[in-house]
């Protein structure tokens, strides 16, 4: 931060690092939103990586090999509702302004000391509260991927959705079918990875609408009757467990060879041996194969 302002460029560090430090979590990649233009960030540092060099972002290497995303400050000139264009030249404030929820729009100057906190995100964070920024159907309209984000972040951190970026959730959670797979499959990796509580972030996606489209084999009887297994949080697993067909699911996500069969092989069962004797145990084992340790626990 120190070497781009020193070069003349306006630099802030943002994203989800400050919001999870103020929230007293640990500290993690701390990403920057700067002035500088994204071939002059590669000028000044020696080892950067062009992670996303059409949307602004170069990813710098620190002396502990870290990678630190530095994206140009930027606004929307276009949005379809998947991909945005962007251009470069905004202010810190047009930055912040194109961000999904007020506690992701958050900046910290930490050599001048300084907060930038336009839509008082640090006040939604004591609040316990997901907010967007300024209009919400606006910020749904232009990248439907964020109903999704707002349903994580909210079993994640245990917050309320603030009832108008619900609603606008909602409204558009029929809007969400153009979605890459990839994209929708990676929020509900990383939704049920990170929930405190896997079964509430599918009821998120129960009661919001959005499993309608993208998974309705999702099963609200199971999700109220079954506790998730205990242990890390297998995504897959936990497909199994709340849906009617888990390979379905995972054919419709994109899901690797591997995955599918997993899943297809939990699908297939039998759930339990026939009886509890020994006998009847080996022969389920042997039917079901290498589905045997997720059939049990299942």
């Amino acid at each position: 931060m120190r070497r781009l302002e020193e070069a003349g460029y306006e630099t802030w560090c943002v994203g989800g690092a400050i919001r999870d430090a103020l929230l007293g979590g640990a500290g993690s990649d701390v990403d920057l939103a700067t002035a500088a233009p994204p071939e002059v960030v590669r000028t000044l540092f020696r080892r950067t990586i062009a992670v996303g060099i059409e949307h602004g972002t170069v990813g710098v290497l620190d002396a502990e090999g870290v990678l630190h995303e530095v994206t140009t400050f930027r606004h929307d000139v276009f949005t379809d509702g998947r991909h945005a264009v962007v251009a470069f030249g905004a202010s810190l404030e047009e930055d912040l302004a194109r961000r999904d929820f007020t506690i992701n729009a958050i900046a910290w100057h930490p050599l001048q000391h300084r907060w930038a906190d336009p839509y008082d995100g640090r006040a939604d964070l004591v609040a316990r509260v997901i907010r967007a920024v300024g209009d919400p159907a606006q910020r749904f309209r232009e990248d439907r991927l964020r109903i999704l984000r707002a349903l994580r972040f909210a079993a994640r951190l245990d917050f309320a959705i603030d009832p108008p970026t619900w609603a606008a959730a909602v409204a558009q959670s029929g809007d969400i079918a153009h979605l890459s797979a990839e994209r929708v499959r990676d929020e509900w990796v990383k939704g049920l990875r990170s929930a405190r509580d896997p079964a509430e972030m599918l009821r998120l996606w129960l009661t919001s609408g959005v499993a309608a489209t993208w998974v309705p084999e999702l099963d609200a009887a199971r999700l109220a009757a079954l506790a998730p297994p205990s242990g890390p949080p297998d995504p897959l697993l936990l497909t199994a467990l709340y849906c009617t067909q888990a390979a379905t699911v995972w054919r419709r996500f994109k899901g690797s060879t591997a995955e599918i069969r997993r899943a297809a092989a939990m699908d297939a069962g039998p759930a339990t041996p026939a009886t509890a004797d020994g006998e009847a145990v080996r022969r389920w084992m042997h039917g079901v194969g290498d589905a045997v340790g997720d059939l049990t626990r299942l």
